[in-house]
């Protein structure tokens, strides 16, 4: 059993940064994941990050967005810069426990997933 718990949300202006942070509890987990979800459309991934450090990030996240974590405390974090009016959403931040050999997940493989941050942008 894991509980996920994402903070760090609210609304910025366009070319504004944010920092979100996601607690996994109950037991260490294998990869972290960040996704985002507009009402109507299918969630999509963000970023993820393999408790190795290996990183995987979607094209439109183009550089300005950072994820890390730390294994010890089962915590992770996205850095958001630049933020635009299109990445206003609800930001979820996902977990496995098992380690998968590869660093590129997809949603199905995320068994453990937080309550949501929303994050809007003005412009």
């Amino acid at each position: 059993q894991v509980h996920v718990v994402e903070s760090g949300g609210g609304l910025v202006q366009e070319g504004g940064s944010l920092r979100l942070s996601c607690v996994a509890s109950g037991r260490s987990v294998g990869h972290m994941a960040w996704f985002r979800q507009v009402p109507g459309k299918q969630r999509e991934l963000v970023a993820q990050m393999t408790s190795g450090g290996n990183t995987d990030y979607s094209d439109f996240v183009k550089g300005r967005f950072t994820i890390s974590r730390d294994n010890a405390k089962n915590t992770a974090w996205l850095q958001m810069n630049n933020l635009k009016p299109e990445d206003t959403a609800v930001y979820y931040c996902a977990v496995t426990l098992r380690r998968f050999p590869s660093s590129r997940l997809t949603a199905q493989n995320y068994g453990y997933w937080g309550q949501g941050t929303q994050v809007t942008v003005a412009s």
